[in-house]
């Protein structure tokens, strides 16, 4: 019989007895006992009844002790190697179980949400809870509307450090603007997407300005080559959504969670903070307190761009409308 046919009913030393030679001996004893007293019954009193008798009885007593013998030999036996063994087995199991959990968290993401046309509802809910819990919200990204955005619909004040694109330099726009050429459903040429992406990065800009109230401090970083992905760290995750994925079939592309502690989380932070520091950059810092005009001097020497007044009230204009519409796309609220 296969080991597998008999792992289920080898599970006390009765069972382990039976299924071993000892078993098949003490049951021969019976077996044999059980025969002469059968024959000693046929046979009339006398010395060979009485010799079949005291073999029959014999042989009985033998097998009987036998197997009392063999049970507490298998039971000590079973206690002595076989329970460390079944013990240390399944410690093993245990550490294995624990070290597959342990690289699951160190490398494998916690969700992953695949890409779709409009902004994705169970995304959204559960961002904002890692940004309700967090009291520094990092961002890397193209124009920080979004950003801006999630404040704006949050109540809970943050500490806020941003990476967003330099709109004074359209070189550093072209991954994304290919992007959304793929998937337009418009025939549109590349100066169009440029023009519009452009757009975005001024009224993100403002959007953050817009944002203040909901942060201590604002440090936004401007580079003009921006990473293609998107990035947003809470002190307990870090988002990656994956512009850079050439074979999204959709406009919002791929979005992965890692959970802080992971090897994700801690490479991104510190990518982060490589970046932000970065003595190339231009740098704005936004306090609550902060007047429209000293704004838009700073969004001027930064973008190298002028920003009027009406600008100011357009680009403003645009930012609420748009948080209007992401609240309503992701199912945030107002």
């Amino acid at each position: 019989m296969p080991a597998e046919a008999t792992k289920g009913l080898r599970r006390n030393p009765i069972q382990e007895i039976f299924w071993t030679r000892t078993g098949l001996l003490l049951l021969i004893l019976v077996v044999v006992s059980g025969l002469t007293m059968v024959l000693s019954a046929n046979l009339d009193p006398g010395v060979v009844k009485n010799l079949v008798n005291s073999v029959a009885t014999g042989t009985l007593v033998s097998a009987i002790v036998g197997f009392g013998q063999t049970l507490i030999t298998a039971t000590a036996t079973q206690r002595a190697m076989l329970t460390p063994l079944i013990e240390e087995s399944q410690q093993a199991l245990r550490d294995l179980s624990a070290e597959y959990r342990s690289m699951n968290r160190e490398f494998f993401p916690t969700h992953v949400f695949e890409p779709t046309a409009e902004p994705n509802p169970a995304l959204n809910r559960l961002m904002m809870q890692d940004l309700q819990g967090a009291r520094q919200y990092l961002f890397r990204g193209f124009s920080g509307r979004h950003a801006a955005a999630r404040l704006l619909l949050s109540k809970a004040e943050w500490e806020l450090r941003a990476v967003v694109a330099d709109p004074g330099n359209i070189s550093g726009i072209g991954g994304r603007a290919r992007y959304l050429i793929r998937h337009s459903a418009a025939d549109v040429d590349i100066d169009t997407i440029q023009a519009r992406l452009l757009e975005e990065i001024r009224m993100g800009l403002v959007g953050l300005y817009l944002a203040r109230s909901r942060c201590t401090r604002m440090e936004v970083t401007v580079i003009s080559d921006p990473p293609l992905d998107r990035l947003e760290i809470f002190d307990n995750s870090v988002w990656v959504t994956l512009y850079s994925d050439a074979h999204a079939p959709a406009e919002y592309p791929r979005t992965l969670r890692f959970e802080d502690g992971s090897f994700i989380y801690n490479m991104e932070r510190a990518e982060f903070g490589r970046i932000s520091a970065s003595q190339h950059a231009q740098h704005l810092v936004i306090t609550p307190d902060m007047t429209r005009q000293e704004f838009i001097t700073r969004f001027e020497k930064i973008t190298n761009s002028t920003l009027t007044e009406e600008q100011f009230l357009e680009l403003n204009a645009e930012f609420y409308n748009f948080v209007r519409e992401f609240a309503i796309t992701a199912e945030l609220g107002s």
